[in-house]
């Protein structure tokens, strides 16, 4: 089953994100208040996948009256290839359409070829014309890789 992502599926949302090898969470933006704050300002556009009782898949989804972005896309291990992450990703378009979002945009890491195949086979575009910039206003926002 997919559906809107609650602020009440944190712990569960969280215990799949540490699950993933080679995912990067901060400290502080992916916290539990930190992910209360994004759904907040998004409330209807983050999902997650439910198998067996349990939160198997889920997508941070927002956007900012422009752009949609897609942040932390991960399905758990044993239920990928099964279609539950393409379901996440037409959920999450199809509720920034109804926002009147035109573009989605995501960012994978360049060793994560899981994810990138993933994209690749949905359909999405590696865009090459651009350069992507970063700029930290909080040093305690420590990222972390999950190993």
């Amino acid at each position: 089953m997919i559906r809107e992502m609650k602020s009440e599926d944190y712990e569960q949302v969280h215990a799949l994100w540490m699950t993933v090898k080679g995912f990067a969470i901060r400290s502080i933006d992916d916290s539990k208040e930190g992910v209360e704050r994004f759904l907040a300002r998004n409330p209807h556009t983050s999902v997650v996948a439910q198998e067996d009782g349990r939160i198997v898949g889920a997508i941070l989804c927002g956007h900012d009256g422009r752009r949609g972005c897609l942040y932390h896309v991960c399905v758990a291990s044993a239920y990928r290839r099964r279609g539950i992450g393409t379901a996440m990703v037409v959920y999450a378009m199809e509720a920034l359409k109804k926002e009147k979002i035109s573009k989605v945009s995501l960012i994978a890491f360049t060793a994560n070829d899981i994810g990138n195949a993933f994209w690749r086979r949905i359909g999405w575009t590696k865009r090459e014309d651009l350069n992507y910039y970063d700029f930290v206003l909080n040093q305690d926002n420590i990222e972390a890789f999950n190993q």
